[in-house]
């Protein structure tokens, strides 16, 4: 088979293997299988599922090395990943890709392409106005979110010096697992984390499991009204992705105003290199273009106009791992 068959006919066989995947992630098997095998009829009975079908689930997963079978089927190493005490457990992950808005709206690309204008958003609106509605797919998401994080977080904090940093600012925080890990790191440094009134709450559990509550402060707000003012660096942690330019450059300029005369704004995205090697950022771009409006991966020289647009000069770009990179800016 030449290899670009090869190559197109392996895309397809993905779909089948994310579907397999996806399954033992909503079934659980994973957690059902952690502590013993068991024979098609008891797993099936337990994750109440169609044993013929659950079987023919089961073949894929097996060639994927996820779940070997014998007498009784078992749990690879490989597959411990999906159980859901698993450290680093990618199930919810798995299951929030896998959610009907998620799969409508990467089917639904061709049609974006044509019309201009995420078939997403106009079945569901906007992604995070979802989300908000939607508490259990809310958790899953953030799951997702702090699962990739994770990688890039711990190249933040080996490859980025913070020592004269007092306060950071991290915007659009999240549920708190960048900042609670800077500051870990830092104990000299508090932080401020701002983001959306319900996304909140559950910040301030993190910080609080993390014993920062004494050097964290959780802030609710709207970026495009304004942001805490005084900190001496400020975190955008892919965030700027999700924005056209023109509302990119808008949350920008609100940080310069508020930020400190020396302070400096940390862009942290997936920055796309310039030929057509194959990187993450062009994956997630994708998905940028399928579920918002304007959302976008950029490149080094796209994200250093929007900084001079909002009066602020790129001093430098450091490569954290995992396809993404930190871009450092201070006042123009």
């Amino acid at each position: 088979m030449p290899d670009s068959a090869e190559l197109l006919w392996g895309a397809v066989g993905d779909i089948s293997r994310f579907a397999a995947l996806l399954t033992m992630a909503e079934l659980g098997l994973a957690d059902h299988l952690a502590h013993e095998p068991l024979d098609l009829g008891e797993l099936a009975s337990r994750c109440g599922a169609h044993a013929p079908s659950l079987r023919r689930v089961l073949r894929e997963l097996a060639a994927m090395g996820l779940v070997r079978e014998a007498e009784a089927y078992e749990l690879t190493e490989k597959g411990a990943a999906l159980r859901s005490d698993a450290p680093d457990s990618v199930r919810s992950s798995i299951r929030m890709l896998g959610e009907e808005g998620f799969w409508y709206a990467m089917g639904m690309l061709p049609a974006t392409v044509r019309d201009g204008g995420s078939a997403f958003v106009k079945r569901y609106g906007h992604l995070y106005d979802h989300l908000a509605a939607n508490p259990a797919l809310s958790g899953m998401f953030n799951d997702y979110m702090s699962n990739r994080a994770v990688p890039i977080t711990e190249g933040l904090v080996t490859r980025h010096d913070f020592t004269t940093t007092t306060t950071l600012v991290d915007v659009a925080g999240g549920q708190g697992h960048i900042l609670a890990t800077v500051l870990r790191a830092n104990p000299h440094m508090r932080g401020i984390l701002f983001d959306l009134e319900h996304v909140t709450e559950g910040a301030r559990r993190t910080l609080a499991a993390e014993g920062l509550t004494g050097r964290a402060e959780v802030v609710a707000g709207d970026f495009f009204s304004g942001v805490p003012a005084g900190g001496d660096a400020y975190l955008l942690a892919s965030v700027l992705h999700n924005w056209d330019d023109e509302d990119a450059v808008t949350i920008l300029r609100n940080i310069r105003e508020a930020m400190n005369p020396a302070g400096r704004v940390l862009v942290l995205e997936m920055v796309l290199p310039d030929g057509d090697e194959p990187h993450l950022g062009k994956d997630i771009d994708l998905r940028m273009l399928a579920f918002f409006d304007g959302g976008t991966e950029r490149g080094l020289a796209e994200y250093a106009a929007l900084l001079d647009r909002a009066g602020l000069a790129l001093s430098g770009v450091v490569e954290l791992g995992s396809g993404a990179s930190l871009i450092e800016a201070g006042r123009r």
